[in-house]
């Protein structure tokens, strides 16, 4: 899946801050050109300039994600550091949801959809975000405001979520069969 230009930037940030995966600069060894062989001070001029253009871009992604509040720039031991904020955070949550919602899945053999119905109470609100995004990176979709289904085989996985969280008396799992009347 492509993501756009900002949403990578914030996804790579966030990964090197969690420490999920290592952003080394990838390596590459370029033969040499007959235009480097020739001219190698005109070539040495457009490599500063594409690299100071480069530099510019870079600086204006980085204006724009701070414009729209989803990143701060903060002094740290004589260095500038870039800080993913709360709003930051939260798309980089939407992120994730896409990239989770491209994976391949596997359909229920037998045809039938999961559906997932469930009330959970305002004081455990926490927890019921927390279940809401969990449906959705296995798949499923609202049908209505408490009432999700998925035609993806993740029944063990439902089960073990609502199981982790305490939650099994507010939530309810259905097997449904579409028919045609």
């Amino acid at each position: 899946m492509k993501l756009p230009i900002t949403d990578q930037f914030l996804w790579d940030l966030y990964n090197l801050i969690e420490g999920i995966k290592d952003l080394q600069p990838t390596l590459s060894i370029q033969p040499i050109t007959m235009k480097k062989a020739v001219c190698p001070d005109l070539y040495e001029l457009r490599r500063i300039y594409e690299k100071k253009q480069r530099r510019k871009d870079f600086s204006k992604l980085v204006s724009y994600l701070k414009k729209k509040g989803w990143i701060k720039i903060k002094e740290l031991q004589e260095k500038k550091a870039l800080i993913l904020t709360p709003k930051g955070k939260e798309k980089i949550l939407k992120v994730r949801n896409k990239l989770l919602l491209s994976l391949p899945r596997n359909k229920r053999k037998d045809g039938k959809w999961i559906m997932v119905a469930f009330d959970i109470p305002e004081k455990k609100k926490i927890i019921r975000n927390y279940f809401r995004e969990k449906l959705i990176e296995l798949g499923f979709q609202n049908f209505q405001k408490s009432i999700w289904t998925s035609p993806f085989d993740v029944l063990k996985e439902i089960q073990e979520i609502i199981q982790n969280l305490g939650i099994e008396k507010n939530v309810k799992i259905f097997l449904i069969e579409e028919t045609e009347i």
